[in-house]
């Protein structure tokens, strides 16, 4: 599969186009919180009732993560992100519903279409580059498209929602859904996916593509295997892959309770410190040490162990929720405390979510790539749901009670990753689903 060739024009050019694809991804949802306000006002309804509008997306971002990935895996990479794309036009009709209600719908079908380009994408790039390159472009993937999405949308309604009101931002859908069509003839479909249904002489072309020209056999040269047996969403919980799906979606599930409920009530929770003037300016400040703190896991992730880095992160995530709690119980009031335990949870937890899916997207065999990365980055998305349910009965409202909870699910994850996971570092993806395999025959 050509794993032993360098980075090429064709490559970065792939890159670039699922960076894209990352970015509007990303973009949709994170407008939520842009046109709440507006929305609020428009439709004279409380802060509460449009908090649902957040709520329903997550449902639509989950659903719609499991349902993309398995289409990935029965029609192929490039067809369901042409799909999602598609689909994610129709939801620019937003911007022109008449009333609250009819927004939920449209929000819950936008969630829906958007979910499925973040799984694809890493499925179709860890397929596509060469196995030295995989992982760190993989979480530098994540890393840059998820900085870009937020800055997109950010940008967005600094510029556009004061001339056009808040609903310019959700027909954004169809100039950016537009572009991702556009760039659709930049995206190859994955040469293993091909190869895993038979179609050798189409495989051979991608790989030709990548290669740089006919004349190199090298990379004309596809694997003559059997095509890959049809997989479904049960054989993710079947030997060799059940701990390593269950570590990582609990590994996601935590993660969405860290970022949709920890952290989203961490600013009330200083004010109740006596925190108040200083929160925002806290976490602001704090924020910034993510950014180097991605550069490390990429650095960490290909130098040292992918598991191992993701493990260390996750282990981080809980080191820092329990500093928390032995603040609160030393009745630690220190700005400099709560500013070291914020910045060390913010740069654990980015780690986290920047390694999850790729190493999903590495880890699992081509006939269940789409499906397992789907149903990981779906879990993110389910612990932002529980993230919500769960503020609203108060849990979120006690610092430390907060924080132990979320630590029981991150440690679970720890154990079951550093048992169930390998280093796929260099590995090509054939290599990885032959050590898993070999794995739980216990060689």
């Amino acid at each position: 599969m050509a794993d032993r060739l360098p980075l090429n024009s064709e490559h970065w050019k792939l890159v670039l186009v699922l960076v894209v694809a990352v970015a509007v991804d990303v973009m949709k949802p994170a407008t939520l919180g842009f046109v709440m306000p507006g929305m609020t006002e428009e439709y004279e309804i409380s802060s509460q009732a449009a908090g649902t509008l957040a709520l329903v997306a997550l449902t639509g971002t989950t659903v719609g993560s499991i349902l993309w990935g398995m289409l990935a895996d029965i029609l192929g990479r490039r067809a369901a992100i042409l799909l999602s794309a598609l689909m994610f036009i129709g939801t620019a009709i937003c911007g022109a519903m008449p009333s609250f209600n009819w927004n939920l719908i449209m929000c819950f079908l936008m969630g829906l279409s958007a979910g499925g380009l973040l799984p694809i994408t890493f499925t179709l790039m860890a397929e596509s580059i060469p196995s030295a390159h995989r992982g760190w472009l993989l979480v530098a993937l994540g890393g840059i498209g998820t900085s870009a999405g937020y800055l997109l949308a950010a940008g967005s309604a600094a510029v556009l929602e004061p001339l056009f009101s808040w609903r310019i931002l959700w027909m954004l859908g169809l100039p950016t859904g537009l572009l991702v069509i556009f760039l659709n003839r930049y995206i190859p479909e994955s040469p293993r996916y091909l190869a895993s249904k038979g179609l050798m002489r189409e495989a051979r072309q991608v790989l030709l593509r990548f290669g740089g020209g006919a004349g190199d056999q090298e990379t004309a040269v596809v694997a003559e295997e059997a095509p890959a047996v049809e997989g479904g969403f049960r054989d993710l919980f079947r030997a060799p892959y059940v701990g390593i799906t269950i570590g990582l979606v609990i590994a996601g599930v935590a993660w969405g309770l860290v970022n949709f409920g920890f952290l989203l009530w961490l600013p009330t929770n200083l004010r109740a410190l006596n925190l108040a003037g200083q929160a925002d300016t806290l976490l602001a400040q704090s924020a910034f040490f993510a950014i180097p703190g991605v550069a490390l896991v990429i650095w960490l992730y290909h130098r040292w162990s992918s598991i191992k880095t993701l493990v260390l992160f996750t282990a981080f995530t809980a080191a820092s929720l329990c500093l928390f709690v032995v603040l609160d119980l030393l009745d630690i009031r220190s700005l400099p405390a709560f500013a070291a335990a914020i910045a060390l949870l913010l740069v654990s937890a980015s780690g986290i979510i920047a390694m999850l899916i790729p190493y999903a997207a590495e880890i699992f065999p081509v006939h269940l790539r789409g499906t397992g990365a789907g149903l990981v980055a779906a879990s993110s998305k389910l612990g932002g749901i529980l993230g919500a349910l769960v503020g609203i009965v108060g849990l979120f409202n006690d610092l430390m009670i907060s924080a132990l909870v979320i630590c029981i699910p991150l440690v679970i994850s720890a154990v079951l990753l550093l048992r169930s996971g390998i280093d796929t570092r260099g590995l090509r993806l054939e290599d990885i689903h032959s050590a898993m395999q070999e794995r739980s025959l216990g060689r």
